[in-house]
């Protein structure tokens, strides 16, 4: 070939794919946008193939293009942990290993197997974010994070799952309400009460169990607030604003504004699971996987 097709050369293209405008990719790559028109224009006439459909200022990727910007992308991401990893290596560090999480998952089950890991590997870094379930689904097929900890009840092909936590749901409570666990009998007698639960974005299929142990007490609850996360509730429980529904795994004694009954008796049980992209190669998430044991709380 008369132009050699260097790693810049893609990641142009990818730049352009992603904005669908040359001025936007070219401020974002710091280069003219004449300069990258060109590039682009000898990157097509060198593969004999046309990548971009060119219509007055409106770009559009051709059907070769849109399948270059998957597999360049992949591809190019897959590289980039390659280099990462090496410049690791380098520094006598033996491998990284990037965690998504729902906030439950924080509470015991990562803390313990994240000890039980680094004890074997001292020389491995990790890095945790907390993520909504499908962010890390989105996050694990293009290979962002690792291993995700989700409440999901299923997951798209190729994602591997390990269910490693089944537990009960906990009513919560402010401290001052008149239900306790002593004469609590029913979720029925808390039907006039303002709920407050996790928003459905945070797992369409938790918050659909959520809803069935309604169904089964028999009313349609009042919802007054969502959020994804669990400060959120319990701040919002104990100033009075409502009460909640939570895993059995959030209840905490230093939540000292509200008071958890957990539902023992109903049909309903929450799990999390482990899950991994079957196509991950890093090294180290085989060998975190090996630190993964089930639990179960209150089943």
């Amino acid at each position: 070939m008369s132009y050699q097709i260097e790693l810049r050369h893609l990641r142009y293209f990818l730049a352009v794919a992603e904005d669908l405008h040359f001025r936007k990719a070219s401020e974002k790559l710091f280069i003219s946008q004449p300069g990258l028109s060109r590039q682009i224009k000898q990157m097509e006439d060198d593969l004999g193939i046309q990548l971009f459909e060119r219509h007055n200022r409106k770009v559009k990727l051709t059907k070769v293009g849109l399948y270059l910007k998957t597999e360049i992308a992949r591809n190019l991401k897959s590289l980039d942990h390659i280099l990462s990893h090496a410049k690791l290596l380098n520094k006598g560090i033996v491998g990284d290993l990037k965690f998504g999480y729902v906030g439950s998952a924080m509470q015991e089950i990562i803390p313990n197997s994240l000890i039980k890991f680094q004890k074997e590997n001292p020389k491995a870094l990790f890095g945790l974010k907390e993520m909504d379930n499908q962010r890390q689904i989105e996050g694990l097929l293009l290979e962002d994070i690792d291993i995700g900890f989700v409440r999901l009840d299923r997951v798209p092909k190729g994602i591997k799952v390990k269910t490693i936590l089944t537990e009960n749901f906990c009513l919560v409570l402010p401290k001052n309400h008149v239900i306790n666990a002593r004469n609590f009998k029913s979720l029925n007698q808390l039907k006039d009460d303002s709920f407050i639960l996790f928003d459905p974005t945070y797992s369409s299929s938790y918050y659909e169990k959520v809803m069935q142990i309604f169904d089964d007490a028999g009313f349609s609850p009042i919802i007054t607030h969502n959020t994804i996360h669990a400060g959120s509730i319990f701040k919002l429980v104990e100033n009075n604003f409502g009460i909640s529904i939570v895993p059995k795994s959030l209840q905490s004694s230093n939540e000292e504004g509200v008071k958890f009954i957990e539902l023992k008796n109903i049909t309903q049980k929450t799990t999390l699971s482990a899950v991994w992209n079957q196509e991950n190669r890093n090294p180290m998430l085989k060998e975190f996987l090996k630190h993964i044991q089930y639990y179960k709380i209150g089943c």
